[in-house]
C-alpha cells in the first residue's frame, strides 16, 4: 500500500437546478467566497490556475490545476493538479428530482508536501478526517451561497 495515495468521494445533495450548481463549480475563482478552506485561487490563464487549501489542519496546500474535462452536458468538471499534491479532480453535477442536484466529488492524489510524506502512515487517519471536514464545510458555503444569489 501506498501511503501517500488518497482516493477521496463525496456526494453533496443541494437544492439547486444542476445548470446553477455546475455554473458555481466552473467558477474557481469564487471558491474562496463560500469554501472557506479554499484560501486562495489565482487565475494563470483560461484554463490553469494555482489554488491552496487549508483545513482544520495548520498547514496549507498549493498545487496547480490544469482543466482536464469540461462538458456542461455531462455535468463533468475535471482537473489535474500537480504541486504539494499530485492527480485529479472531478465534479460530476446531475439533475436530482424537480429543483435538487446532486453533486458527485471524486479525487484521487498522491501527496507530495515533504512533511505530509514524512507523516504518512501516523497521519493518514487525521488527514482523511481533515478532508471530511473540508469537503463538509464546501457543502455548507455552497448551499449557502446558492440561497444568496
Amino acid at each position: 500500500m501506498d501511503w501517500n495515495h488518497y482516493r477521496f468521494r463525496s456526494l453533496w445533495t443541494l437544492s439547486a437546478p444542476a445548470p446553477t450548481v455546475y455554473g458555481a463549480l466552473e467558477r474557481i475563482e469564487d471558491y474562496p467566497l463560500w469554501w472557506p478552506q479554499v484560501r486562495e485561487v489565482t487565475r494563470l490563464d483560461d484554463t490553469t490556475g494555482i489554488v491552496t487549501i487549508r483545513s482544520f489542519l495548520p498547514y496549507d496546500l498549493t498545487s496547480t490545476l490544469r482543466e482536464g474535462r469540461r462538458d456542461r452536458e455531462t455535468g463533468i468538471l475535471e482537473v489535474g493538479l500537480s504541486g504539494d499534491i499530485d492527480g485529479w479532480a472531478r465534479w460530476t453535477v446531475t439533475r436530482l428530482g424537480a429543483h435538487g442536484c446532486l453533486a458527485h466529488y471524486e479525487q484521487e492524489v498522491d501527496l507530495r508536501k515533504p512533511l505530509l510524506r514524512l507523516l504518512a502512515v501516523p497521519g493518514r487517519p487525521v488527514f482523511r478526517v481533515n478532508h471530511a471536514l473540508m469537503m463538509r464545510a464546501g457543502r455548507r458555503g455552497l448551499a449557502a451561497h446558492l440561497e444568496a444569489v
